[in-house]
């Protein structure tokens, strides 16, 4: 039996980080797991912008409550949840996940959560687990699934390379360069038809 182990930001809905990025004209919080390889780093990063800008988790929730899933993503999660079953793991966050997640027909998500103080600054992030998605995909395997991964960013490669299938979705440049040999699609027909051969055209 098959299943699917997919991130959620460039796969689904847009980058969450992008989007305050543009809201609030701060560049740097453009940066995403797309560049930034080690995650600790990442987050520090935007931790501490936030801080200087003084950028509270309601102003970020704002935000992802105005954005809508990518077009088509909403169709094509339908059809996988018909076919097969899915469950979307991502590095965001419980408190920025539910608009999206209701906007998605609340599909089944393990990520992490945020520490948040008082005044609701955002003061942390707390890891489910360490390297959660690869020992998803290794646990899933540990239970007689066979694994399809789906992501696009450097913190996805780890459960790609755990999975038993895996395919790059809408990947930058320099991901698909440094990772030749895996499959990539640019469009959910294209990504349903990989699919389908890996589950045997029973969809």
């Amino acid at each position: 039996m098959h299943i699917i182990c997919s991130d959620l930001e460039g796969i689904f809905t847009p980058e969450i980080w992008i989007n305050v990025a543009e809201q609030t004209g701060i560049e740097k919080l453009k940066l995403t797991t797309r560049d930034i390889s080690d995650y600790d780093i990442l987050m520090k990063k935007r931790l501490s912008i936030l801080d200087e800008n003084g950028i509270k988790l309601k102003d970020i929730t704002k935000i992802i409550q105005s954005m809508k899933p990518l077009d088509g993503a909403v169709d094509f999660l339908n059809w996988l949840r018909k076919n097969i079953q899915v469950i979307i793991v991502s590095d965001t966050f419980v408190e920025f996940a539910g608009p999206l997640l209701e906007k998605l027909g609340w599909p089944t998500l393990f990520c992490h959560s945020l520490s948040v103080g008082p005044d609701g600054s955002i003061t942390g992030y707390n890891l489910r687990q360490q390297d959660g998605k690869q020992k998803t995909a290794i646990s899933l395997k540990h239970l007689n699934y066979r694994v399809i991964g789906i992501g696009d960013s450097y913190n996805d490669i780890s459960m790609l390379m755990a999975a038993d299938s895996s395919i790059l979705f809408r990947p930058p440049d320099n991901i698909k360069r440094e990772f030749p040999k895996l499959p990539v699609s640019y469009n959910y027909d294209e990504l349903k038809n990989i699919i389908l051969k890996i589950i045997g055209n029973r969809a």
